[in-house]
């Protein structure tokens, strides 16, 4: 299928949402961004909606919540909120499914998208996050909300050896087994020769509500033993070429054998049950999540004119999920996916002048994308899919009179993705009765595109920066999933067309005097044929394409009024809507599983003395309430669930004993509160409508050297 689309890798504004003193403040030339032109460049000369979690910023929360999906609902205001648990399903961009890379290798499984790819990496070896915001093509496959690229730690020091060591342990006021973390950082500079490495052990403890009841197993983080570990080295050749090596591993495995006592959707939460048994056979969790890497950089390859960046990398993922009745038999499912792939960037200077610039970002994708879902006892929930993807693509660059930035190029996406032959599983009905398993003929879906970008940015002052942009993506989302459901015995029956996303947003950013930052963007994004999940009588999730419009707006505040002192927060508000029939009547609305409710975030940090601080987060997020329940039998559909609001606050401290040592304190919800995160609503079971973990402490202890 060939079609011609004008699309935008990410254009508009970018924020800095930080809760620590020293990263508040507007970085105008000092602040980078790799992810938005895979590249360096300065915030000044970008027009992309970005957000950026910074080292300190990582640091602090993860004094509150290890959990990577914990700290992004903090500090992105237009991600979805946290379920609590393994999964981060629901926890959308802009209404739209995230494309995760750890330092541009994709960690996400598009061909079945299993949303464990958010928690794939530990915070302490992450020196920064960089979100954008908006639907995106610079990364190939799976970005219709936008990018989540975590930015690993590297050197920073001439030292031979530099270092910090972290231990912390994590309780509930209720009893029973406490959790704990330990980290080492390693890094340092021998000659021309750099190395980071990092090292986390992580064992949660029990997962307690706020009336100190067990949290259901379903999916559960307690009991679970987390590892990472870093290793970077890298090697300087010459003033203008580099070369690094890189490997990531990271493996989560849950050992908790609690029995499920199923509670009553709205009325009485499903918990954990100590006379129970499990019926998981396998642990939950990531088992592996390997990730290679080398990157080659020379910025003079033609006579000083031509930069190029070569990135290389390979990644073999496994999770595995908890026990599942839905089909015959019942088990446990794992998706598997192997990638490989390579970038190759040229960056040439066309002009430079002392007012204005032009450069020309060119060159080549190649991607080999192999995912499967199957069953712990063989049986296959998708077919193999072997997706080759090869994507050319040019980027102009042109910077005016140090105020105007203006961005365009183009993409050409060629993907086949190989499906095997395969036995659709047996699906049992609510009724007790089964589907009949039928023999799908594999064979290959051709996809093919050109995609473009275009935006720009106007800085007029440092109080108003404006931007306008418009951009694309183009994915073949969540193929596997509806692989599985087929009714069609051959694939060139099945309906698998592919995911276009057009976004168009306006904003505005800037600072006023020193002492106050802000942003605010409106945007909207359509796509003639969308995905939603939707569950049918046989309690299978199938997906729903139909054409939908989603939009909204989001904005931030930042105070610095002394400098001992700043506070400041974030709103974001969207809607989606839908034509079920095609028929050009957006009557019905996309579901809560994608369209979080309105979300108020908002924090205060107070710093006395040069080595004491101390601060308080919160977290709101209104009711939502956008369907109806079944008339006949008083129930909502799976996504439908009316979501009551919520408020939670969280405290954290730090207090620097010298140079070296730093001891920090952090309460999750300060308060205690009982409640039932968004997804518990929404999900709108019986079985998923469970509480959300009550108040729980960290303390923890730095030693730097």
């Amino acid at each position: 299928m060939k079609k011609a689309i004008l699309s935008v890798a990410c254009l508009g504004t970018i924020t800095v949402f930080a809760q620590e003193t020293d990263s508040l403040k507007v970085k105008n030339v000092d602040e980078v961004v790799l992810t938005a032109s895979r590249k360096k460049e300065s915030i000044k000369e970008i027009p992309s909606s970005i957000t950026i979690v910074s080292e300190k910023q990582i640091q602090a929360q993860l004094t509150v919540n290890s959990d990577i999906s914990n700290i992004l609902q903090y500090t992105v205001p237009s991600l979805g909120p946290s379920s609590g648990q393994t999964s981060n399903s629901g926890q959308t961009l802009r209404g739209r499914q995230v494309l995760v890379l750890i330092d541009g290798i994709p960690q996400s499984t598009p061909l079945r998208n299993g949303a464990r790819d958010i928690k794939s990496i530990d915070p302490s070896a992450i020196e920064r996050i960089e979100v954008i915001k908006g639907a995106s093509s610079i990364y190939g496959n799976g970005a219709d909300g936008g990018i989540i690229n975590y930015i690993t730690k590297r050197n920073k020091t001439d030292k031979k050896i530099s270092g910090i060591s972290q231990i912390g342990i994590t309780g509930q006021p209720y009893g029973g087994t406490l959790g704990f973390r330990a980290s080492q950082l390693l890094s340092g500079k021998i000659k021309k020769l750099d190395y980071v490495l990092s090292l986390a052990y992580e064992r949660t403890g029990d997962a307690k509500d706020g009336d100190g009841v067990f949290l259901s197993p379903t999916y559960s983080t307690s009991q679970m033993n987390s590892y990472n570990g870093l290793l970077k080295l890298g090697y300087d050749i010459n003033d203008n070429q580099r070369i690094e090596v890189s490997y990531m591993g990271y493996a989560s495995k849950s050992d908790l054998n609690l029995g499920i006592k199923t509670g009553k959707y709205g009325i009485t939460p499903t918990i954990g049950d100590g006379e129970g048994k499990s019926l998981e056979t396998t642990p939950q969790g990531t088992p592996r999540n390997h990730n290679y890497r080398i990157n080659y950089d020379n910025k003079n390859l033609f006579w000083g004119s031509t930069a190029l960046n070569v990135n290389a990398y390979m990644q073999d993922f496994r999770t595995v999920y908890g026990y599942s009745d839905t089909f015959f038999g019942g088990g446990q499912s794992n998706i598997i996916s192997k990638k490989m792939g390579a970038r190759i960037n040229f960056d040439t200077q066309l002009w430079s002048g002392n007012n204005s610039q032009a450069e020309v970002i060119y060159g080549l994708d190649l991607l080999n994308d192999k995912t499967v879902q199957k069953l712990e006892d063989g049986r296959y929930w998708t077919p193999d899919m072997d997706m080759i993807n090869t994507a050319p693509f040019l980027l102009l660059k042109i910077d005016l009179f140090k105020k105007l930035t203006i961005k365009g190029g183009l993409r050409y996406e060629n993907m086949t993705v190989n499906v095997g032959d395969f036995n659709t599983l047996s699906s049992v009905k609510s009724d007790g009765t089964f589907t009949k398993s039928i023999f799908v003929t594999g064979g290959d879906l051709k996809y093919n595109a050109l995609v473009g970008n275009i935006g720009l940015r106007y800085n007029i002052n440092n109080q108003i920066n404006l931007f306008g942009s418009f951009s694309q993506s183009y994915s073949i989302n969540e193929i596997g999933r509806i692989l599985r459901t087929s009714t069609q015995s051959t694939i060139a029956q099945i309906e698998a067309k592919p995911i276009i996303v057009n976004n168009y947003e306006l904003g505005a950013t800037g600072q006023i005097s020193n002492w106050l930052n802000y942003e605010v963007t409106s945007y909207v994004s359509t796509s003639k044929l969308g995905a939603s999940f939707v569950q049918g009588p046989d309690r299978a999730f199938t997906i729903q394409r139909s054409p939908e419009v989603v939009y909204g707006v989001e904005g931030f505040l930042h105070f610095t009024p002394v400098k001992w002192i700043n506070f400041g927060g974030s709103y974001s508000w969207l809607e989606g809507i839908t034509s079920l029939k095609d028929d050009g009547d957006y009557s019905a609305k996309v579901n809560n599983s994608r369209i979080a409710a309105p979300k108020v975030l908002a924090y205060v940090q107070v710093k006395p003395t040069e080595v004491f601080s101390v601060g308080l987060d919160m977290l709101h997020s209104f009711e939502q309430d956008r369907f109806s329940p079944n008339a006949s039998t008083g129930l909502y559909a799976y996504g439908e669930g009316k979501v009551p609001e919520y408020t939670i606050f969280n405290f954290k401290t730090n207090y620097e004993i010298n140079q070296n040592w730093k001891l920090s304190l952090g309460i999750e919800n300060l308060f205690n509160t009982t409640y039932q995160p968004a997804i518990a609503w929404w999900n709108a079971r019986d079985s998923e409508f469970v509480n959300a973990l009550g108040m729980r402490g960290t303390f923890m202890i730095e030693y730097r050297f």
